[in-house]
């Protein structure tokens, strides 16, 4: 994932992200596509570089290779109690998604 500065003079994504800070965002182009738009609480976010290859195969070697991930989804995972998050009919609820078989 890569970060973009945003330009104070870029007027309308600045609306974007004043209307995702409270709330996210669900942006939808005429094609279909979609995009969410949301507020990364300071020090929620946690990012690995695994490459930039166009090859998944690739990327999932590279992921796999990553030990310093391994080491925080393994010190991530002692957090959490199993059960303990959010259900996923809850989260489906709050985008608006339904459920696919």
């Amino acid at each position: 994932m890569k970060t973009v500065i945003v330009s104070h003079r870029s007027k309308t994504v600045q609306t974007l992200l004043k209307q995702a800070r409270h709330k996210g965002l669900i942006l939808e182009m005429p094609s279909g596509e979609r995009f969410m738009l949301a507020p990364i609480p300071a020090g929620d976010w946690v990012g690995f570089d695994v490459g930039e290859s166009e090859d998944f195969s690739e990327e999932a070697n590279a992921t796999a290779r990553n030990k310093e991930l391994a080491r925080f989804l393994s010190s991530r995972n002692r957090k959490h109690k199993p059960g303990s998050g959010i259900p996923i009919k809850e989260v489906r609820r709050k985008l608006g998604l339904k459920k696919t078989s």
